[in-house]
């Protein structure tokens, strides 16, 4: 018998996690044109802050088309990035910082206050979400990097 039995990490990997839940549908189409599959299906470790679909609903009209076209594709990755955190962080780890730094080199602020946390303005609406090679965490909002604008073609 495996002395590390209760240690055993899920089979499932992040994209399996995100696809099963059935909330974060648009978030995968945007990880796939971003030609970022690897973040949810390598081996990681990796803390997703997945905007769930209704997140994506919050955005400008027009506005998700627009970043799906093959010429936005490195905007796409940027925000997409930005939702990426290195390394397996629960809910409880991340209430204790003041800010994250994400895949796309930039700090994302986090707020705790209460059972309330909040992370680039987005509040975690689902809360660790184990897989084989990270964590998930559904947030209720599209964080936009400051410089995804500001960047040149």
């Amino acid at each position: 018998m495996n002395a590390n039995q209760n240690s055993v990490r899920p089979v499932l990997n992040l994209a399996d996690v995100a696809s099963s839940n059935g909330t974060f549908n648009v978030f995968l189409q945007a990880i796939d044109k971003a030609g970022l599959k690897e973040v949810l299906s390598g081996a990681g470790p990796h803390t997703i802050l997945a905007p769930t679909d209704a997140a994506f609903e919050g955005l400008p009209p027009g506005r998700l088309d627009e970043l799906f076209k093959p010429e936005n594709k490195r905007e796409l990755a940027d925000i997409v990035n930005y939702h990426v955190i290195k390394g397996r962080r629960t809910s409880a780890e991340l209430g204790k910082w003041s800010s994250a730094r994400t895949a796309n080199g930039q700090e994302a602020i986090v707020e705790q206050s209460g059972d309330k946390l909040t992370i680039g303005g987005a509040t975690v609406t689902s809360r660790d979400l184990d897989s084989s090679n990270g964590i998930l965490h559904g947030i209720d909002k599209v964080n936009i990097p400051t410089a995804a604008a500001d960047k040149p073609a």
